[in-house]
């Protein structure tokens, strides 16, 4: 078995000495697809006529290694593939500021044309949907009725008139929302169009916006882009 691991250049750790002992010890015991299809070769060389190798072992030795090489070379594909993902993420963070993005808060300002749009998320159907919309001091202005709602999104659209006909000004105002199927309380929250001022990637963890209105937003709350 030595002369055989010799031929193929793979040596026992017995053979050396001191530090090149140590070395020779580690690489002897580790095989690359190479080394092993070299030892499996010389196995079949030096197989004895009378007793050759058993086909099953051979090919169940073959496809055990095979499987092992394979997951390992998966393995380097998926880290490289997430690392790719991870650095468009941050890429493509940058291109949100000046844009206007849908994600969960309960503070808003007016459009320039007046009046507010946003959303409600539903984790579950609900029978009754209602959207208040309060001034800074919290006193109601608007109560929007969406009816019955599947779970899920459902946008709203608010012209920036008060229940009375008045007009409620650029705000900010406070968004809330109530839901319930029959008697029983359905959860769920509001979501504001807001625009993006800027954008912070921290060495490790996702991009991190800052939305006006709502402070600082993980790129992953996002859930539409304007």
């Amino acid at each position: 078995m030595d002369s055989t691991l010799d031929a193929i250049g793979i040596r026992r750790s017995g053979s050396a000495s001191g530090s090149s002992a140590t070395t020779a010890a580690k690489k002897s015991n580790t095989l690359d697809q190479s080394s092993f299809l070299k030892l499996l070769t010389a196995q079949m060389q030096n197989q004895d006529p009378f007793s050759p190798m058993d086909n099953t072992q051979m090919v169940a030795q073959m496809a055990q290694f095979s499987s092992v090489a394979g997951i390992s070379e998966m393995n380097t594909t998926l880290a490289a593939m997430a690392a790719k993902m991870n650095g468009t993420t941050k890429a493509d963070a940058m291109g949100y500021v000046g844009k206007t993005v849908l994600t969960p808060g309960a503070v808003a300002y007016a459009r320039t044309t007046g009046g507010v749009a946003g959303a409600v998320e539903l984790d579950q159907a609900a029978s009754n949907v209602l959207v208040t919309i309060s001034d800074a001091q919290g006193t109601p202005l608007k109560t929007l009725s969406l009816g019955a709602q599947k779970a899920g999104t459902t946008s709203f659209d608010w012209d920036g008139k008060t229940d009375t006909g008045a007009a409620a000004g650029s705000g900010p105002f406070t968004i809330t929302m109530n839901a319930n199927d029959g008697t029983a309380a359905v959860s769920g929250r509001p979501l504001v169009w807001a625009p993006v001022q800027s954008v912070s990637m921290p060495t490790n963890g996702e991009p991190v916006l800052t939305v006006a209105g709502l402070g600082q937003v993980n790129l992953s709350a996002v859930r539409s882009v304007g």
